[in-house]
Formats: C-alpha cells, structure tokens, sequence
C-alpha cells in the first residue's frame, strides 16, 4: 500500500483506557483485549457518549493506554482510568486493510519524517475506525506526535 503523511494539528481527545505493556508480537492480542475491558466497563457504566477505540504507544518498551474515545466528563472506575490523547503538531497516515499490515504505516511515517527532518517527540497513536468485514474497508488513523510546530530538527 501506498502511504500519503501529511501534517496536522491535533487536540487532545478524551479517553477511557486500561494501561498495558505488551511486546510487539503481543499487540495483536493485547489491544483487542484490552478494548474488551474499557467496553465492558462503558456498558456497566451505561455511558452512552462513545466512540472509535484507541491505542497509544507511550514508548518503545511498548508501554500503552488502549481504551475508547468518550465525552470528557465520563467517570472512570477500577483500572479503566480517564486519559487523553497527545495534542499538538502530528505526521499522521490512513492505513486501509489488515491490522496485520499496519507496521507498514508506522514505518511509513516514520520515514517521511526522517526524510523531511521532523523530530518525533515520543508518543504515538492508532485510532481504529468502525469495524467493517470487508478487510479493505478497515481503517486505522496512525498518529506520531512531533516536536513542538513540527519544525525540522536542526
């Protein structure tokens, strides 16, 4: 699949999440997992304002938050605690297709941001559209936060 990053300027979304740290062979068990156990705690919880699922990758141990986006006065509860996602200056790309694939988006922003000298600032985020069970209707929004205005490293 071909990769267009562009740049843009995010807000914070609020979050419900449960944290995790998982190896990257792991993901694929651990986030769906882990949504499982933010949704469970929405139905018991009768929160009605919800939205797509989301995992953010606070580091490369792969420590995470996955949860779902929610009304920000949502009450959080056990280990489902309120977070958000990063805000500020991102690269971002739109992978169609198989989770199995997405490590292609990731590396393909992680190259243009090489290439066009824009320094990662650390975090980085999926947001998974509405399942759909034609695989190439699948859409996951890649997110990597950039240093502050996106400026090019020196």
């Amino acid at each position: 699949m071909q990769y267009v990053v562009n740049l843009a300027s995010v807000t914070a979304t609020p979050l419900l999440v449960v944290r995790r740290r998982a190896k990257l062979p792991e993901l694929s068990k651990v986030v769906p997992n882990a949504c499982g156990a933010v949704w469970d705690f929405i139905r018991r919880s009768q929160i009605t304002s919800h939205g797509r699922n989301v995992a953010v990758y606070l580091n490369n141990s792969i420590d995470m938050e996955v949860g779902v986006e929610v009304d920000g006065n949502a009450a959080a509860g056990g280990e489902v605690t309120l977070s958000a996602t990063p805000a500020g200056t991102v690269a971002t790309t739109a992978h169609l297709g198989l989770y199995t694939r997405l490590p292609e988006a990731h590396e393909a922003v992680r190259q243009w941001c090489s290439t066009h000298k824009h320094q990662l600032a650390g975090p980085n985020w999926e947001v998974y559209d509405h399942w759909s069970d034609n695989p190439e209707k699948v859409r996951t929004d890649v997110y990597y936060l950039l240093t502050p205005d996106g400026t090019p490293a020196g």
